[in-house]
């Protein structure tokens, strides 16, 4: 096996596709596999160097395809095994490999092993795939842990035993110490592997092995609600809190990736697996990349971290020290599908100055669809939510759906261009503005400022893993080296003067300058300097 510093995804710009709200080839208001080989141009116009498909399976759709009924299957609503087949191929010929979601926490009700379980016994081979129990004596349920999307965890069948599901209750829990369910995803596993991909992101994937099934918790709702990165908590409480958790991050789980690496191994190529983990202390995260296990781990930390150069560093920082020992480079990201756009979240410019940052850490920078055009959350009227977390608390949580709404391609076409069709969530009127047309006739547009970033960063970065921090700056103001280039993030609420002898690299905003000798930076910028 080759160096952490060889590997394609060691220090890769990887793209997340949320497929269905992509781009709609077939007018059905909602975007499919066809409609991502249709925009290979675009993506490869970005400079990326992978996407990522979240689920595109067989799937009811009650939690955004994440309740899969047939993992090995394309669902007829994103398109066929041809149509995923020739977007490996066009990726592949434009040198953009492919990541794919993969969900072994849970099935959905309709998958055929959860029928035949609900039409089996008490005890039965079929029941034994999932996690069911009857209610402990004098109790009504099993235990009291609540569920990620809100409710009880435990959902009762007609015949009075109840079956385990940490999200919503058409997502039952698979038992992971059932060979069965093991060689299942194996199977899985191979299938896509067959058929090109380059590697998995993992849903859950400190998950899977459950454990503590008959005890409660002291505090079910804080927990449930410290387990959700959409839900504003001090970080203090929510370490705290999330130091208790007792169905996440069980040892078992370890077994289970080491014989997954050996399925990725005997494949003649590398193959990335990225695993959704989050776990407390942070410093178990560094167990699941070990050399014989998985190659990445997502750090979310960034997710959730203030617009602040004290506080940013000391969440780059902790990856760093988090991940060395085990020789593995961290993950950027800003943010995804499950949690708030990081341009609502601190702002559109201080979005593109943190994102100017973050792409010159060592490590691999991932980018969810939208983000390049600094796209808000959408506000989506109650009437046209879809995500289980709205109904589960009974519309005290918003949910995702706000960071879920489909990409406006066209200011001049209905539906922004993304269909022809009515789109399955409403895109805002405002977004007109934030179009990819309108942003292509603008230089000075967040697209252009990605892909000169992007560019940026491919012809100056071409290894290492150390960066140098600059302890000469003022309060605010956060300062590191990688290699000859000198990297500037101003956080603070003014304008900002650096001393530094260098040309201008690359920027954030027109307003940051140089006179050859200092760099002045307006209030939430960034840039790149070449130090001569």
């Amino acid at each position: 096996m080759n160096s952490a510093q060889e590997l394609w995804w060691s220090q890769a710009v990887i793209y997340q596709i949320y497929p269905r709200s992509f781009f709609d080839s077939n007018a059905d208001g909602e975007g499919d596999l066809a409609g991502i080989t249709s925009k290979i141009s675009y993506l490869s116009s970005l400079g990326i160097d992978a996407i990522w498909l979240s689920p595109f399976y067989e799937s009811p759709n009650k939690d955004g395809g994440y309740d899969v009924s047939d993992p090995r299957a394309v669902d007829p609503r994103f398109g066929t095994i041809a149509d995923f087949q020739k977007l490996v191929e066009i990726c592949h010929q434009n040198h953009i490999r492919v990541i794919v979601d993969l969900v072994p926490n849970h099935f959905s009700d309709q998958h055929r092993w959860f029928q035949e379980a609900l039409h089996s016994p008490s005890g039965s081979t079929a029941r034994d795939r999932f996690h069911f129990r009857k209610a402990k004596p004098g109790k009504e349920l099993p235990n009291n842990w609540i569920s990620l999307f809100g409710g009880p965890v435990w959902t009762q069948t007609p015949d009075g035993e109840y079956f385990l599901h940490l999200f919503d209750q058409s997502q039952p829990d698979l038992n992971w110490n059932n060979s069965e369910v093991r060689i299942d995803f194996e199977q899985t596993l191979r299938f896509w592997l067959d058929l090109g991909v380059d590697g998995f992101r993992i849903d859950v994937a400190h998950g899977l092995v459950k454990e503590n099934l008959d005890q409660d918790h002291h505090a079910p709702q804080a927990l449930s609600d410290a387990l959700r990165l959409d839900i504003k908590m001090d970080s203090d409480e929510r370490s705290s809190i999330l130091s208790t958790v007792p169905f996440f991050n069980r040892p078992g789980v370890h077994e289970i990736y080491k014989s997954w690496r050996k399925v990725f191994d005997s494949y003649d190529r590398e193959v990335v697996s990225v695993a959704e983990v989050w776990v407390h202390p942070p410093e178990e995260a560094a167990h699941y990349v070990r050399p014989d296990e998985l190659s990445q781990v997502f750090n979310f930390d960034l997710l959730t971290t203030p617009f602040d150069a004290k506080s940013l560093r000391h969440s780059i920082d902790s990856a760093f020290s988090i991940l060395t020992p085990v020789g593995a480079l961290p993950t950027w990201a800003l943010s995804n599908h499950d949690s708030p756009r990081v341009a609502s979240r601190v702002g559109v410019e201080e979005s593109q100055a943190l994102f100017i940052a973050l792409l010159a850490l060592p490590g691999s920078l991932y980018i969810y669809n939208g983000q390049e055009l600094s796209l808000p959350d959408a506000q989506v009227a109650d009437e046209y939510r879809q995500d289980p977390v709205f109904f589960r608390t009974n519309g005290k949580q918003k949910g995702r759906d706000g960071a879920r709404v489909p990409l406006p391609w066209n200011s001049e076409e209905s539906e922004f261009g993304f269909t022809k069709g009515h789109s399955w969530l409403p895109i805002p009127e405002s977004w007109q503005e934030l179009s990819i047309d309108k942003q292509e006739e603008d230089k000075g547009s967040s697209l252009h400022l990605y892909r000169r970033a992007l560019r940026a960063r491919r012809q100056l970065f071409k290894g290492g893993r150390e960066i140098c921090w600059r302890e000469d700056g003022v309060d605010g103001l956060l300062i590191f080296e990688r290699g000859d280039t000198l990297i500037l993030l101003n956080t603070s609420q003014g304008e900002v003067s650096y001393e530094v002898s260098g040309d201008l690299l690359l920027i954030s905003h027109s307003g940051v300058i140089s006179d050859g000798k200092e760099i002045t930076l307006p209030q939430s910028t960034a840039c790149w300097v070449a130090r001569s």
